[in-house]
């Protein structure tokens, strides 16, 4: 089963994320991560691109997003299935996955709650003006993709307000079904 778990900054999405890949025994592949590692890419351009795109709370390039979820979505451990968070987040990158999903979970979280979660954390990339900005681009870009998902039969909200075990056990349940 190919899985998406979606929400904005904050929402737990890579928490819940890599809980059902392991229950599920499938990868979690994560977006964030994979930029994150960039050490990992070899062109020193694509390296300058995420580096500034980040640290500006902007998107990465298209491109550069698709060419490589799509790169890692191709490699045997996925064929049984995956769950990926942080990718899709607009209709053009939709537009590039090659992989089919099968359930969407939209972890739903009013704004004052993500940045509360993401300042808590502490990671260099996350302050009060990054947060609000990438919030921004997640309501105008990536909420308009989940109607998508809805028109495909394949979303399912949850409350992402909850415990950590509550949203899992509230997934899994819907996974089942």
């Amino acid at each position: 089963m190919n899985i998406l778990v979606d929400g904005p900054q904050g929402s737990g999405k890579s928490t819940q994320a890599a809980m059902l890949a392991f229950k599920l025994k499938v990868p979690h592949i994560q977006m964030g991560e994979i930029l994150r590692n960039i050490s990992l890419i070899n062109d020193s351009k694509t390296v300058e691109v995420i580096k500034e795109a980040m640290n500006k709370g902007e998107l990465v390039p298209l491109e550069i997003n698709a060419t490589l979820v799509n790169k890692r979505l191709r490699l045997n451990d996925c064929k049984n299935g995956f769950v990926l968070d942080g990718f899709p987040r607009n209709d053009q990158q939709l537009e590039r996955l090659e992989s089919k999903l099968d359930k969407v979970f939209y972890l739903k979280i009013s704004d004052e709650e993500g940045i509360k979660r993401l300042l808590l954390r502490k990671r260099a990339d996350d302050n009060e003006e990054t947060i609000k900005q990438r919030l921004s681009i997640y309501h105008s870009q990536t909420e308009p993709v989940l109607e998508i998902f809805r028109q495909d039969g394949i979303l399912e909200e949850i409350d992402g307000e909850r415990s950590i075990e509550e949203i899992h056990t509230d997934i899994l349940e819907r996974v089942k079904q």
